[in-house]
């Protein structure tokens, strides 16, 4: 691949994962692939202006779960609510039981179901609480604690479009992105989630510990949960990428709040 895939994968990238509007000139699957390689880049600049929002917030004289649940809202219109769709469209499939081909059916449905709602409420609620409880550790802590989540949220959406793993249809996101991500390159970006991490010695050596620590207990259960998905549904899709982003965010944050 060449300056020209990476240029316009990263375009690609900005366009679906961001709110920003940008011309996409050329769309293949080589640059999917380099889209998917910018996602962790994207999700940690998206987590450092959330974790930037509640520090901010905090400062202003409101309370630490105020200024969060406003910063993690503020990241669901930077991205235009699409992982968050995406939970709670997986969430109700594989809540409703039924085989591959109508779980599929219930998450293109517009709506969003009794499992759905249930799996948002949880979500944005212990992102918000756990943003709250590092911004009370001090504002760098939740700067670097949403920046590391933002990116292992992407990671572990960048790491199931590795080679192996195939898509649940012939078409959607997930049947363009799958198996466009080498080796080599997951190998870069968990390189660059650790160092990510280790920004937080500067609060302390402790906190960037707790980071790595939430960063790994993020891409496990984001594995776990891809590999039940591909079970039930026998690959990826756009929704389950998008379901892993908000796992694997959500984890991360728990694990290093719990830690800070």
């Amino acid at each position: 691949m060449g300056d020209g895939d990476t240029v316009a994968g990263l375009r690609m990238a900005v366009g679906t994962f961001t709110v920003w509007p940008v011309r996409v000139d050329r769309v293949d699957r080589a640059v999917a692939g380099r889209a998917m390689s910018w996602a962790p880049v994207l999700g940690a600049l998206l987590g450092a202006v959330i974790g930037t929002v509640a520090g901010f917030g905090t400062w202003l004289g409101w309370s630490a779960p105020l200024a969060a649940l406003l910063a993690v809202g503020a990241g669901a219109l930077l991205t235009r609510g699409l992982h968050l769709d995406g939970l709670a469209d997986l969430a109700d499939g594989l809540g409703s039981g039924r085989p591959a081909a109508e779980a599929l059916e219930v998450m293109r449905r517009s709506d969003i179901g009794p499992f759905g709602v249930l799996t948002l409420l949880v979500t944005v609620g212990a992102q918000a609480l756990a943003l709250a409880q590092l911004a009370e550790v001090s504002v760098w802590a939740a700067v670097v604690g949403a920046t590391t989540a933002g990116a292992v949220g992407r990671a572990a959406a960048t790491l199931a479009c590795l080679r192996r793993v195939p898509s649940a249809r012939p078409d959607g996101l997930g049947a363009f992105v799958a198996g466009t991500v080498g080796a080599p390159m997951a190998v870069v970006i968990s390189t660059g989630v650790l160092a990510l991490c280790a920004l937080g010695v500067v609060h302390s050596p402790g906190f960037a510990l707790a980071c790595a620590a939430g960063a790994a207990a993020g891409v496990v259960v984001a594995g776990g949960l891809l590999w039940h998905a591909v079970r039930r549904l026998g690959g990826i899709t756009g929704d389950v990428l998008g379901a892993l982003v908000e796992t694997a965010a959500t984890t991360a944050l728990l694990v290093a709040a719990a830690l800070a």
